[in-house]
């Protein structure tokens, strides 16, 4: 006796294997899609920025340096660095499109990833830690992280690149959160 096969599955199978499904679904709370928001330009800027400084450097040395001690055919190779600044530049802008995060009733979502899509669940009462961090060029920049501790180290997740005001006012929320969902633990 053959299993499995598409020609022994007739409506009514299919009819009653959805009922309980659609029962479920309505017996459930009903999820509402999350409300995404993506991050600033101002992120955008400052990786730009730095990538072409950096690779603004190495095409300087790649084309200078060979130019000077060998033969000036030899500064063809700071080609290679600009060719490496046209790819990261269309490159930034994808990863900085790909990150997003959305706060829900009872969790975090973060989204990011452009070849490989992450995407991360932060239940507001596992959350232990909630930094606001800001470096020297982050805050030349009035950006500022915001980094989310949890007990299990696999749902640790940053939200970079915020406004300082946006990362003040999403510590105080989720650590709120956090506070009042972990009281019933």
């Amino acid at each position: 006796m053959e299993t499995g096969s598409p020609d022994d599955t007739g409506t009514a199978g299919a009819a009653e294997a959805a009922a309980p499904r659609e029962a479920a679904g309505r017996a459930g709370p009903e999820r509402e899609a999350p409300v995404w928001t993506g991050l600033p330009p101002g992120l955008l800027r400052m990786r730009r920025l730095l990538l072409v400084v950096w690779l603004g450097l190495l095409t300087v040395a790649v084309g200078l340096l060979p130019a000077l001690f060998l033969e000036p055919l030899w500064s063809a190779l700071a080609l290679l660095p600009l060719a490496l600044l046209a790819w990261g530049w269309t490159m930034l802008e994808r990863n900085w499109r790909s990150w997003r995060y959305a706060e829900r009733a009872d969790d975090l979502l973060i989204s990011r990833g452009v070849l490989w899509r992450e995407e991360t669940v932060v239940p507001y009462g596992r959350m232990q830690l909630v930094e606001v961090t800001s470096g020297p060029v982050e805050r030349h920049f009035g950006l500022a992280s915001v980094q989310l501790h949890t007990a299990a180290a696999a749902t640790d997740a940053t939200i970079p690149g915020l406004d300082p005001a946006e990362a003040e006012r999403l510590r105080d929320r989720l650590t709120e959160l956090g506070e009042a969902r972990s009281a019933g633990l």
